[in-house]
């Protein structure tokens, strides 16, 4: 009796983790503020105007990038030519991350499910910023900390993974009978005395560190996409829903918890007042509120596979809805 009293105990706290700690009330109705994009995909906030990336409208470039003063009036359809960013290389690999440096102001893209990153600055040059990824995904896997430093999340998968590639330093101890499968996270200073492009086989990831050795049959988290929070400290959001926080020494804890889904490119963007706001994308179709306390609330509901997320600076919640090909605003 003991015994099944343990299991019913475990298994009620297992469903409190995963469950909303706060029910949603009324949700605002999403605006429609920017209308006519094909699949808008990533957002970020420069202080003044959104820039969105989004997918080529005629198949023959690899990304597209608007910039979006959002005091217009809304819907607005921008009339603009974007700025295109043409396929690099003969793989003709498409961009599915996003970030600004906030010092410089130059935008790091990311390819998808690619191992290189590139620098777009002011004068539209496009320069081969980072290599030696092992898959890099789409959503939030780009990212400035509060430092300047750019943060990349990337996938070590045996299946996509060359067999002739070694794990970064400190790292050659997880290889036991199969090959590590798990997340790295990086940390890079920007230095211009560094050549570029920067060889991500030569650098150690903040995470993970010092491991032994991996329990059998043990998979680490798969991230999706990162933020920071106001101490600094890193929060990572897991395929699973869990949301995890990497401090500094490289611990990682549970933070919170969305509701059960896949989490798969989605988004996260970190408001004025130190909440962070998530896009569930395609298979949840949610926009959730975490407060600083772990609190989560959804804000939105049966959105078209929302996708990139940004905030301006007065809170205002913007979201990629991509399968609708607009942007929407939440207030």
């Amino acid at each position: 009796m003991a015994g099944t009293r343990r299991v019913i105990t475990v298994a009620a706290l297992l469903i409190l983790a995963v469950w909303p700690a706060r029910l949603p009330g009324a949700q605002p109705q999403p605006e429609a503020v920017v209308t006519g994009l094909l699949r808008p995909l990533q957002l970020v906030w420069d202080g003044r105007a959104l820039i969105v990336l989004s997918y080529s409208a005629r198949g023959d470039a690899a990304g597209e990038l608007y910039r979006i003063p959002v005091d217009a009036a809304a819907p607005l359809d921008p009339a603009r030519p974007p700025t295109r960013i043409p396929f690099r290389g003969a793989d003709g690999t498409t961009l599915g991350s996003l970030a600004r440096d906030p010092e410089s102001g130059a935008l790091f893209v990311g390819e998808e499910n690619g191992r290189r990153v590139w620098r777009l600055g002011s004068d539209e040059r496009l320069t081969l910023y980072v290599t030696g990824l092992r898959r890099l995904g789409g959503g939030g896997t780009v990212l400035f900390d509060r430092a300047g430093r750019l943060v990349l999340l990337d996938y070590s998968d045996p299946y996509v993974s060359r067999p002739e590639e070694r794990l970064p330093p400190g790292l050659e101890q997880l290889r036991l009978e199969d090959d590590y499968l798990g997340p790295l996270v990086f940390r890079v200073v920007l230095d211009s005395s560094v050549a570029l492009p920067r060889r991500l086989e030569n650098l150690q990831p903040i995470y993970p560190r010092g491991w032994a050795r991996r329990r059998s049959g043990t998979q680490l988290p798969q991230f999706s996409s990162v933020t920071t929070l106001p101490g600094g400290d890193l929060l990572l959001l897991a395929s699973s829903g869990v949301l995890h926080r990497l401090a500094a020494d490289g611990s990682l804890t549970v933070f919170a918890a969305l509701p059960r889904g896949q989490y798969t490119r989605t988004n996260m963007a970190t408001g004025p007042d130190g909440a962070v706001y998530v896009s569930g994308g395609f298979h949840v179709g949610q926009v959730f509120r975490v407060s600083l306390d772990g609190a989560v609330e959804a804000l939105a509901s049966d959105l078209a596979d929302p996708e990139g997320i940004a905030v301006d600076g007065r809170g205002a919640v913007y979201v990629a809805e991509s399968s609708l090909h607009r942007i929407v605003r939440l207030r």
